[in-house]
């Protein structure tokens, strides 16, 4: 899909760091928006910074819960009633709990789950059919992360959460191709990134447990939040998304060392061993 221009593209988790930088990076492309997620105030934000996109490209929010079908229903509703059409569709919005798999509440597992998997079928299921009807040029970026390819320590329901995004992703772009479609997918995988993932437990819903942390998960999820810190700008991962939808790219890095370890991983689980998680540059 190589013109953006005049078309229009829904981000979910747009509150912030990967969304919020797509948001800006899809309105310099000339994109109108629908922007969504939880956060009611980061929200706010992110439309403020959009004052100044091109005259009469047009932006809305919604605050929506991808976790819950009838909201992201509800998205679509308004989009497709508010725009007439969808180019691009952003599953971007998700979660992080850090935590060893044998210590983690299956609250910790539904909710990431619920997020960072479901959100993405939830998306799927109500914008894709009528992205086909269109029969238009159009693309689906799902927000994976590298963790959909190299399984963490600490960070277990978020990387199940994320193999499986990946693996829904892998059989939506074979299901369209099937149905000789003209919409393509890519699976964004980031690396470290400068967001606000590290501190998920702000948006955590108050009804859900919290197990007490042992000494080694405090002290690993403060070590992750500290590399985020160091990580690359949301924008470059913005540009990198961008050029993978022109590209029509399926899988896409933000970090070059990342292919490096794909193949390593392969070659060490051929092998029958247990694959390191793979360096970050």
């Amino acid at each position: 899909m190589r013109e953006l221009s005049g078309k229009i593209a829904v981000v979910t988790g747009a509150a912030g760091g990967i969304g919020r930088a797509l948001a800006l990076r899809l309105a310099a492309e000339g994109m109108a928006l629908m922007l969504a997620d939880v956060d009611p105030g980061g929200l706010a934000e992110t439309a403020s910074l959009l004052d100044g996109v091109p005259e009469g490209v047009k932006v809305l929010t919604q605050i929506t819960d991808v976790s819950d079908a009838a909201a992201v229903q509800h998205l679509a509703d308004r989009t497709f009633g508010e725009f007439g059409a969808v180019h691009v569709l952003c599953n971007n919005a998700g979660v992080f709990q850090g935590g060893q798999m044998w210590t983690r509440e299956p609250e910790d597992f539904a909710w990431l789950l619920g997020v960072n998997l479901l959100g993405t079928l939830h998306g799927i299921r109500a914008f894709v059919p009528r992205m086909i009807a269109q029969d238009t040029e159009g693309h689906i970026l799902n927000t994976v992360s590298v963790a959909g390819l190299f399984a963490m320590p600490f960070g277990g329901a978020y990387s199940i959460s994320k193999y499986a995004a990946l693996a829904a992703s892998q059989s939506l772009a074979h299901d369209l191709a099937m149905a000789g479609s003209k919409l393509r997918v890519t699976a964004l995988c980031p690396g470290l990134v400068k967001t606000g993932i590290g501190h998920s437990e702000r948006v955590r819903p108050e009804n859900l447990t919290v197990a007490e942390r042992t000494e080694d998960e405090v002290a690993s999820i403060g070590f992750m939040v500290d590399l985020l810190k160091d990580g690359i700008d949301p924008a470059e991962a913005a540009l990198a998304a961008v050029e993978g939808i022109r590209e029509e790219r399926f899988l896409v890095f933000t970090h070059p060392g990342y292919a490096e370890g794909l193949r390593e991983q392969t070659e060490t689980l051929i092998s029958g061993g247990l694959p390191p998680f793979p360096r970050r540059e």
